[in-house]
């Protein structure tokens, strides 16, 4: 059977990450500035990172997903259900603390999480060495596509019409999503284990035994290479995160208002991240991951310090358009180099468990920073939080290019690390 040609690729996995984006930007972007316009604190706002735990915990159903039933079905199955998602949250009144909401929020999660396994696999098994630094800037630009259609047009929505249109908005938009995996042929997990076996030279291991698929992600979690990545995954982001978690509370209290926060961030912000999305593409194409991870760490967490200028009541409104533009640049571009790494380290035959355990390891550290984000913020002011912040992701950047520098331990990574992909 013949593979998808690479516009069909890019277009399924265009839809794919744009379908995951879409709630995601709603979720953390629009619903805490509706939330602290509410009254709540920074801390309550922190622990709503909670209602994404099905993101953290997911690796305990991957190796189900990577070794069973049909991806194509898997896929259609799983986005109708979001859409459906949506239709029920359109009939939830925005409550703070409303019970239904939480749920019917934390029901989305989980399915929006189960879909990210299978997507996650499909594109490891789908996609060569050299095709996935292009392939995560589209992964990562049409995620920030949906961010913005959730953080900017949903939340602009909301702004002039009501809740339960703004949910009805969504589903539509997420069935829009679901036309490229309709269209897609050939997406069987057997036929797509095969072609990874054959790229590897080696006949693929697909497990049979219940028990063993059910403790498969533990035999792949104790693994030393996806223990050393997840730390690493940890040392990168906390610090980026720790800030992100605040930007729109620190908006709102900055007096900026609603539509101009989804401008700012959701359009805007998420439009730069498109442009860095596609530069950090070409960067991993000509200079490799090693310059690409160290030049777009770095340059994203000194682009915090404008944040802590505004935070000290330097720049005004110019400054926070600036700081907006350059880290929604520089995080694209970080992501990228992130997630290239992350996909060379996952086994071709456990694509999909490995990338879901590294990725449910990156949502951890977003939940844990947030939760610390918004303790300090209320504790200790925005500029303290900010600096803190900004050191721990220069010294998360420099503790990763050392750490792979000097033992990586891991053969496909070690190939990939210093390569230049350009031909």
């Amino acid at each position: 059977m013949r593979p998808p040609a690479h516009w069909q690729q890019f277009s399924l996995l265009t839809a794919l990450y744009c379908a995951q984006g879409l709630p995601y930007g709603f979720f953390t972007l629009a619903l805490p500035v509706v939330l602290r316009e509410a009254g709540w604190s920074l801390t309550w706002i922190g622990f709503l990172q909670f209602l994404g735990l099905p993101w953290a915990i997911k690796f305990l159903w991957a190796p189900w997903l990577d070794h069973r039933g049909h991806t194509r079905a898997w896929l259609i199955a799983l986005q109708s259900a979001a859409c459906v998602a949506a239709l029920l949250l359109s009939q939830t009144t925005l409550v703070p603390g409303g019970y239904l909401l939480f749920l019917v929020v934390f029901a989305f999660n989980l399915i929006a999480a189960t879909q990210d396994i299978v997507t996650d696999g499909l594109a490891v098994r789908m996609l060569s060495g050299r095709e996935r630094g292009m392939a995560n800037a589209v992964q990562v630009g049409a995620y920030r596509i949906g961010m913005m259609l959730g953080g900017g047009l949903l939340l602009w929505i909301l702004a002039r019409t009501s809740w339960s249109f703004m949910y009805v908005c969504m589903a539509s938009l997420l069935a829009i999503t679901l036309l490229p995996v309709l269209g897609m042929k050939g997406l069987s997990t057997t036929v797509l284990m095969s072609k990874a076996a054959h790229s590897a030279q080696q006949p693929p291991r697909v497990m049979e035994h219940k028990n063993l698929l059910r403790w498969a992600w533990l035999h792949r979690a104790m693994s030393p290479h996806i223990l050393m990545f997840a730390l690493l995954i940890f040392s990168y982001r906390f610090g980026d995160q720790m800030i992100s978690s605040l930007f729109t509370p620190f908006l709102l209290d900055q007096g900026v208002d609603k539509a101009d926060i989804a401008l700012m961030k959701g359009a805007v912000g998420s439009g730069a991240s498109l442009l860095g999305a596609g530069l950090g593409g070409l960067l991993m194409l000509y200079v490799g991951r090693r310059t690409a991870l160290l030049f777009s760490g770095l340059a994203q967490a000194l682009s915090f310090g404008q944040y802590v200028l505004a935070a000290c009541g330097v720049g005004g409104m110019s400054l926070l358009w600036s700081a907006t533009i350059s880290e929604g640049i520089f995080s694209a571009m970080a992501s990228v180099a992130l997630f290239s790494l992350m996909m060379d380290a996952s086994d071709p035959h456990h694509a999909g468990t490995d990338y879901t355990l590294l990725a449910s390891a990156a949502v951890m550290v977003t939940s844990l920073a947030s939760v610390v984000g918004g303790v300090m913020g209320d504790y200790l002011g925005y500029a303290p939080t900010f600096i803190l912040g900004t050191v721990l992701a220069v010294l998360g950047c420099l503790h990763v290019i050392w750490r792979i520098d000097n033992d990586v331990g891991h053969q496909r990574v070690a190939q990939a690390w210093t390569k230049v992909d350009r031909q």
